[in-house]
């Protein structure tokens, strides 16, 4: 399963190859309720076939009759706005007081797309640039803490996981969280040292650390955006990374099992020397009740908690 962002690229460069006119739309700014974020994308075919989305759906259909007009493609990537106005608003289903701009560009550089999605399927964070003064597009290295920004005529959008969910155990659960956290765009690390389930692992793309969770997790950067699920059902494993992550500033910490149980770990966790502060800091059991039973509806639970938190986070910084 690909994010948004790759499955978009992806879909660009096959039709460049194709020698289709591709027009790329990228969400650049929002004002008020705004039904998609900052550096949202989508691709438009010259036939109207597209992929990704910039709004709920009603700018869309008036970007692709744009498209198919041929009112949308220019050699300089352009601007365009939509809800200036009450009326446009209303027209375009916006929420009340929104307003969003959005980036138009022609794309032409296959070789680019090329470099871009390389990266992108190898995990490295890329930024591409766009240079509205001169009209130059480039890709640049970055950094895991890098942003979308738009500013000085210069826009920026970070491509790859810049947030990562570290993972003890390799069985049904992990599978679904990993299935799922990929179209989320996150990185991906599973620790298992049990033969068995390394055999066993489907995931051809996600390789499995064999070493003992505490030191595979010595390895990790960038708490701040790290999330930790201990969910291997075998406390020696979940007990040792959690020991490691409890200290640290991860932005979420979880583990799987009961409410007994987990009352059971936070004191094993404070026999071995953890604050009580550090191990209230984890989330267990992991998730939200939703009434989940199987591995996909658990999942879920733990991708929604996650999400929630991290959409309070981001609201609180703006």
């Amino acid at each position: 399963m690909n994010s948004s962002d790759k499955e978009v690229i992806s879909h660009c460069l096959q039709w460049l190859e194709e020698s289709r006119t591709v027009i790329l739309v990228t969400v650049i700014k929002t004002w008020g309720s705004s039904p998609r974020p900052t550096g949202s994308l989508m691709a438009i075919r010259d036939d109207g076939v597209h992929v990704g989305s910039v709004s709920g759906g009603c700018v869309e259909d008036d970007l692709l009759g744009r498209a198919q007009k041929n009112q949308l493609a220019s050699e300089a990537p352009t601007i365009i706005a939509y809800g200036t106005t009450n009326q446009q608003a209303a027209q375009f289903n916006l929420p009340c007081g929104g307003r969003i701009e959005l980036l138009v560009e022609l794309l032409s550089n296959a070789e680019q797309l090329k470099t871009l999605l390389k990266k992108i399927n190898a995990g490295e964070l890329i930024c591409r640039r766009v240079c509205l003064n001169i009209g130059e597009i480039s890709l640049h290295v970055a950094k895991a803490t890098d942003d979308f920004s738009y500013q000085d005529q210069t826009i920026k959008k970070v491509f790859g996981p810049r947030w990562q969910i570290f993972m003890i155990g390799a069985g049904h659960l992990t599978q679904c969280v990993t299935q799922m956290a990929t179209m989320l765009d996150y990185k991906i690390i599973v620790c298992d040292p049990r033969e068995e389930y390394q055999q066993a692992w489907p995931l051809s793309d996600i390789e499995i650390s064999t070493k003992m969770p505490d030191d595979a997790f010595k390895e990790v950067n960038n708490f701040k955006r790290t999330i930790v699920l201990a969910l291997s059902h075998d406390p020696k494993l979940d007990d040792m990374v959690l020991l490691e992550a409890l200290k640290q500033d991860c932005f979420y910490i979880g583990a799987l099992g009961s409410k007994r149980n987990n009352e059971k770990r936070r004191a094993r966790l404070t026999e071995l020397g953890l604050s009580q502060q550090q191990v209230q800091k984890m989330h267990g059991p992991v998730g939200i009740d939703i009434g989940s039973h199987t591995p996909a509806e658990i999942a879920i639970s733990i991708l929604a908690d996650i999400t929630a938190k991290r959409n309070l986070s981001l609201a609180r910084d703006i």
